[in-house]
């Protein structure tokens, strides 16, 4: 799949396509919903189907202080609409220069004249350019005047609007089931194994050690997990703590996924840890053998619970 930058010109081929425009973040049944729509759109007419996003996000530019909040890394992004049947993924990296355009410029000098874009597919409430002035009655009347057609797909809703900050929040409180459902899949974290303070072998658990880097953090604690091994795409069951560890000291926030049945060698490798079910908020015990106790608990119920999973 093409890895486009908005900074650059566009291939001939890839000229004449359909856009997808929103940030598109966690990629929800709201977000599929407007990068469908563009993906048909493309096929009726024979044209490329391309899906933009925002790195950095928008809000991080404007407020660089704010906590990580970010659903899924561009990599994911990328598979995720690669899977979704899209032929490219348009990258606008938001800096000054771009928050600065002007929402007729940003239409005319971006999306017509550096990638001659045919039409564009938005949600609703879609904004963009300086100020965000820019919406939807602008992309049909200033861009239609241009010869840039344009088409709005309305809010998804399941017991209210679907959006990337319900999804937020579901993981916030300790919902991963309400989250997958809203994304059609886990909210899943991707990371690099790192070698750490080896506690878990030390009791009989080993643990793959992830950073947690930009992603939204969901409600520290216990939870039933999948990890798969990237480089592989073997799939594993186990039980994770993401936290920052109070029995240990000094406080470290890490992802600890242990993988049962598992005695292979991780480290250095690239794995992705889906969030099923949570257990429990983390706790300090008293001491190890009380901790050890609730972990072979918690192992066990997330065992349970994970085999309602496909084998």
């Amino acid at each position: 799949m093409r890895w486009l930058d908005h900074r650059e010109d566009v291939t001939e081929a890839l000229r004449g396509a359909i856009i997808a425009l929103g940030n598109f973040d966690g990629f929800h049944r709201g977000h599929q919903a407007v990068a469908g729509e563009a993906i048909r759109w493309a096929h009726e007419e024979g044209r490329p189907s391309i899906i933009a996003t925002f790195d950095p996000h928008p809000v991080r530019f404007f407020k660089p202080d704010v906590p990580p909040f970010r659903l899924t890394t561009l990599e994911q992004r990328q598979e995720l609409y690669l899977e979704a049947g899209a032929t490219a993924m348009l990258v606008f990296h938001f800096d000054a220069e771009l928050s600065g355009t002007s929402a007729e410029d940003f239409i005319t000098e971006i999306l017509i004249k550096r990638f001659g874009a045919h039409g564009v597919v938005t949600g609703g409430d879609f904004s963009f350019g300086k100020k965000a002035l820019g919406n939807v009655e602008l992309l049909q009347g200033f861009g239609g005047g241009h010869g840039l057609k344009s088409r709005v797909v309305e809010a998804v809703e399941e017991e209210g609007v679907i959006s990337s900050s319900r999804i937020r929040d579901a993981l916030r409180n300790g919902d991963p089931q309400l989250a997958a459902s809203l994304l059609t899949r886990p909210f899943a974290i991707r990371g690099i194994v790192e070698h750490g303070d080896k506690n878990g072998r030390k009791l009989g658990y080993p643990t793959a050690n992830l950073a947690i880097d930009t992603y939204l953090r969901p409600k520290y604690g216990v939870y039933a997990v999948t990890g798969t091994i990237l480089s592989t795409g073997e799939t594993l069951k186990g039980a994770a703590n993401i936290g920052i560890r109070p029995q240990f000291e000094p406080p470290k926030e890490l992802l600890e996924p242990y993988f049962f049945d598992f005695s292979g060698d991780l480290y250095g490798q690239e794995i992705e840890v889906a969030f099923h079910h949570f257990l429990r908020g983390e706790a300090k015990f008293d001491s190890l053998d009380d901790l050890m106790v609730q972990m072979e608990k918690d192992c066990a119920e997330a065992r349970r619970l994970l085999s309602a999973l496909p084998q």
